[in-house]
């Protein structure tokens, strides 16, 4: 047998990605292919009063011009997650409304981009507008509706137990605090684009970026009334996406619709600028945050509170307070959680939705109590860690909070921490530590994969699920290498195309805990075709029989584990900083994750993947946010010079390392996912280590210059 899950494995794919090998959406070749350019609202509140297309229909090489006055027809989905799904709603130009600046009201085709953008500023719309609402303090809000079921949003917005009034009178260290976090933008590396190649009017091929591609295809089949089978969707690769390319984006509804009107194959890629408005978002929060504790510093009660913001065109809310039963334990507690409508698009899932600002606000809350109660941060989360899932009851899974604690307290040094603000100053700058915990859900869905293994020792992996650049391909031939025992380097998997078994969603750290198990299971079924132990005696019993190969098609689903326990990945970070006062200049010099991950599977990708969530954590809390103009309502920031992200400079040696155990309750090689918990308690361990450096306690995200110094 040989043992590769938990070696350090180089990525698959990695070759053809920094070779420019891999074929991206946007890239493929297609005969007589023809380009489309959006026509995109200058208002973000009103109607369109007359759109004039002379001139861009008379300009060189303009194929077509759409507009609500002659949308190219679709059918609205079933819009349920599971069975299809678009990102917003209301189809595009299916009227003349105008509910935030930048929504697409036009699209125009020619036989070139360059003339297709051309022709796209030769339209001419006037508006009757209305005032739009942008500004957070003018906004009513109301009782957050459930997207996926989940219960973080009960009776009225509130989950309650026990006495919480009772508690806060009671207390010897009481905090009731609000923290804030600013819009946040996608900034994936690969542009939204899409190709849509229809065969006739009753079959298409799409090549767009898909982080869930049987459910595309799903949608696009219910968008034009054919069926699935008649839809093909290819991505084998995705430049980043974080939760932005889950589902059709309106670009993609509208640039599938016109290829099947004109019956060319048609290309749509937006603008850096487009994408800040139409390809989704994480809302800004308000969280208010009240812990109540004793004086050992055991938790009597907590109550959080959290709004966010969403658009006229579908609901998106931030579930801040779904993380809270988690964390820390207490007798009573109380969460509410309020969503309100504004002249924005609408906001979409980005890593770790809810539980990263959710636990910006839970982290630093709690390291405030610690100040308050003059205990050690370490020690305050030891003594409240949840012994089980306060909403369901269920004791938690293989859970070793408290060893991250311990490993990356011991890592760190935080023993030699003082508990004294502005303590510790190194080269003429205040230096602070600070700390916090990390926790994700496991998630496991349902996937199929087909094994293939051929007389030269081959193996092909075969599946629709895809990599959106976290280590898929790389951990499912892993699976496969170690299940065979046969070399990783003699394992190909092809991942991406719905014409594959059905791979499940690259979202919600799930793919790997989703597709490790079917990847088990049909190597053993390989095995068993050929009545072989091992790999090797498989090759040679094929070789013997004369056939071109054994194989197997398995499927792996959750079952009735999650009737008996709560499944939770959990981390720490410890970070130090630098402050430079007088220019307001903050730096992050050192940095230390530990994670609880259950088995890992590639130690290579896991830590890059723990590395990946804390810089993107790092930009959360540094530099990160996005305004609107007050009049227009577009994003200020509109390319990847406006809108600011840490390069390398920013950014220190990140170690990372790893506790626990495989979580075989979960799934049978006892994997969890790592890709959203990196980014969890980031923001927060650095503006805790602000408040040790300087004694300023920073509650609004990013952490800017102008807030340090002020």
């Amino acid at each position: 047998m040989s043992k590769v899950i938990g070696t350090a494995v180089s990525r698959q794919d990695g070759r053809a990605k920094v070779t420019g090998t891999a074929t991206y959406a946007a890239e493929h070749q297609i005969p007589g292919l023809v380009h489309g350019y959006l026509v995109t609202a200058t208002i973000a509140n009103g109607r369109i009063k007359s759109i004039d297309t002379s001139a861009a229909q008379k300009a060189p090489g303009v194929i077509a011009v759409f507009t609500h006055k002659n949308a190219p027809p679709m059918f609205k989905p079933t819009n349920n997650f599971m069975t299809s799904k678009i990102y917003e709603a209301r189809l595009p130009l299916s009227d003349d409304k105008v509910h935030y600046g930048g929504q697409i009201i036009g699209l125009v085709v020619a036989d070139t981009w360059e003339r297709s953008r051309h022709a796209a500023h030769l339209v001419k719309v006037e508006y009757e507008t209305q005032k739009p609402l942008l500004d957070p303090n003018n906004a009513t809000f109301k009782e957050a509706i459930s997207m996926f079921g989940e219960s973080f949003v009960l009776e009225k917005g509130q989950f309650a137990t026990g006495d919480f009034t009772t508690a806060m009178a009671d207390a010897a260290a009481k905090i009731e605090v609000t923290y804030t976090t600013s819009t946040e933008l996608h900034a994936p590396m690969e542009p939204h684009a899409i190709i849509a190649h229809w065969q006739g009017q009753e079959a298409v091929t799409i090549y767009e970026p898909s982080q869930w591609v049987i459910n595309t295809q799903r949608t696009y089949a219910e968008l034009f009334g054919i069926p699935a089978e008649k839809v093909r969707v290819v991505t084998p690769f995705l430049g980043g996406a974080f939760g932005c390319k889950a589902f059709p984006w309106p670009h993609g509804v509208l640039c599938a619709a016109a290829a099947r009107q004109i019956q060319r194959p048609l290309k749509v890629v937006l603008s850096r600028r487009q994408m800040t408005a139409n390809t989704g978002h994480r809302s800004e929060t308000e969280q208010r945050l009240s812990l109540v504790a004793k004086g050992d510093g055991m938790l009597s009660a907590i109550a959080h509170e959290a709004k966010s913001y969403t658009s006229p065109v579908d609901v998106f809310a931030e579930p801040c307070t779904g993380i809270t039963p988690v964390m820390y334990g207490a007798p009573n507690l109380r969460l509410n959680q309020e969503i309100a409508v504004m002249n924005i698009g609408t906001p979409t899932f980005m890593r770790a939705p809810g539980e990263n600002p959710g636990l910006w606000a839970i982290e630093s809350a709690m390291d405030e109590l610690a100040w308050a109660l003059q205990l050690d941060p370490v020690e305050l989360r030891l003594k409240n860690e949840a012994k089980a899932h306060q909403k369901t009851g269920l004791p938690f899974s293989a859970k070793h909070f408290a060893d991250c604690l311990k490993v990356g307290a011991e890592q760190f040094g935080w023993q030699d921490r003082k508990m004294q603000v502005r303590s510790l100053t190194r080269d003429g700058k205040l230096i602070g530590w600070g700390m916090a915990g990390a926790t994700f859900p496991g998630y496991r869905g349902k996937t199929s994969v087909k094994v293939r293994l051929l007389p030269d020792g081959k193996v092909h992996v075969l599946t629709a699920g895809n990599d959106m650049g976290t280590g898929a391909y790389t951990v499912v031939a892993v699976t496969a290498a170690e299940a065979l025992g046969v070399p990783v380097e003699n394992v190909r998997v092809e991942m991406g195309d719905s014409l594959l078994p059905d791979g499940g969603i690259a979202g919600g750290s799930q793919m790997t805990a989703s597709l490790a198990p079917a990847v088990m299971q049909a190597c053993q079924d390989v095995l068993k075709a050929a009545n072989c132990t091992t790999g090797s005696d498989a090759c040679a019993a094929l070789r013997q029989s004369g056939r071109a190969a054994f194989e197997a098609t398995a499927s792996s689903a959750p079952g009735a584990e999650g009737k008996k326990w709560a499944f939770q990945s959990w981390g720490s970070h410890f970070c130090e900083v630098a402050v430079d006062e007088e220019i307001g200049r903050l730096r992050v010099t050192r940095w230390v994750s530990v994670m609880d991950i259950g088995r890992v599977m590639n130690a290579k990708t896991a830590a890059s993947q723990v590395r990946g969530g804390v810089i993107m954590g790092i930009g959360q809390a540094l530099m990160e946010e996005c305004h609107f103009d007050p009049n227009l309502g577009n994003p200020v920031v509109y390319d990847l010079a406006t809108y600011h992200f840490p390069a390398h400079a920013d950014i220190p040696r990140i170690e990372v390392a790893f506790v626990g155990e495989p979580d075989l309750n979960f799934n049978p090689v006892g994997a969890r996912g790592v890709g959203e918990i990196g980014i969890t308690g980031v923001a927060a361990a650095v503006a805790n280590a602000v408040y040790h450096a300087t004694g300023k306690r920073l509650r609004s995200l990013p952490l800017t210059p102008d807030k340090l110094i002020g």
